[in-house]
């Protein structure tokens, strides 16, 4: 069957009418595209370097040269700040996205197969949501150390279960709806009954709740990094910032409030986005 790209062009641009129709979507938005367009752009827009140390012009405070000030080595922290979104978009990008790809493949794959493979797929979920991601985090570091993969590596873990369940669930409702059964009597395999009559179904709802998360993830990345077991000095890191600015808070505070304020926009723009994206897709969850 064949789809017209003015139809879709047409319940794209309604759908993305209908979400900034509302304030709480419109502000979402906003603060999501800022986060992404700075991220994305950090390396045009800088105005210094982020890792270049100016002893002379440490701790200073913001002033037109440097609008957020300088840390304790005189690195410019706006510079550093948006080289730090690009981190924080990279790895909620990288590992939501790989969390979601396993998730629904395991998801889905429990939901249609036998009983057994239901069950081993969903003890194993039951095992890696049973541990504290703040303990299975420090676990994970202290035997690989401290490094970007290893962040995204933890995330992609402990973030797959929520995403296959979800996706089972759905799997479950599908699996004896009408398309799906006219898809098996024509013989069609696994395989492609559920890559191309349910996942293409069932993944709406996992999208919503993954964008969700994404404040969550850059959340337990700064925390990490915070604590010294995620990104590695000079490299940018919010959570590092953090860090730096709290040994200096106070003869130094902006450098805390110049830190925080990204990880406060960035959890406000997605959960109200995700709010948003969920009640315009699901009518039913309104209110």
């Amino acid at each position: 069957m064949s789809t017209n790209p003015q139809s879709n062009t047409r319940s794209i641009l309604g759908t993305l009418r209908q979400l900034l129709s509302d304030p709480m979507g419109l502000i979402g938005f906003i603060l999501v595209t800022s986060f992404v367009l700075i991220a994305l752009l950090a390396p045009f827009i800088a105005p210094f370097d982020p890792i270049k140390i100016d002893i002379i012009a440490k701790l200073q405070g913001p002033s037109l040269e440097h609008w957020l000030g300088t840390d304790q080595l005189g690195r410019d922290t706006l510079s550093r700040l948006m080289y730090g979104a690009q981190i924080a978009l990279w790895v909620a990008v990288t590992s939501i996205g790989s969390a979601v790809c396993i998730g629904a493949v395991l998801g889905s794959i429990a939901g249609y197969g036998p009983k057994w493979l239901d069950n081993t797929i969903m003890l194993i979920f039951d095992t890696l949501r049973s541990y504290p991601v703040i303990m299975f985090a420090l676990a994970v570091v202290a035997i690989f150390g401290p490094s970007l993969t290893t962040i995204i590596l933890i995330i992609v873990i402990t973030s797959c279960p929520t995403y296959g369940r979800l996706i089972r669930t759905q799997t479950l409702t599908l699996r004896n709806a009408e398309h799906t059964l006219s898809a098996r009597a024509l013989g069609l395999s696994a395989p492609v009954i559920l890559f191309r009559h349910i996942m293409p179904n069932a993944i709406g709802p996992v999208l919503i709740v993954a964008s969700m998360d994404v404040p969550y993830v850059i959340a337990l990345e700064s925390s990490l990094s915070f604590l010294g077991l995620g990104i590695r000095p000079p490299t940018p890191s919010w959570g590092g910032m953090l860090n730096d600015g709290y040994s200096f808070i106070r003869n130094s505070p902006w450098l805390v409030a110049s830190a925080g304020l990204p990880l406060i926009l960035v959890t406000i723009g997605f959960t109200f986005l995700g709010e948003q994206l969920r009640d315009t897709f699901d009518p039913k969850l309104r209110g």
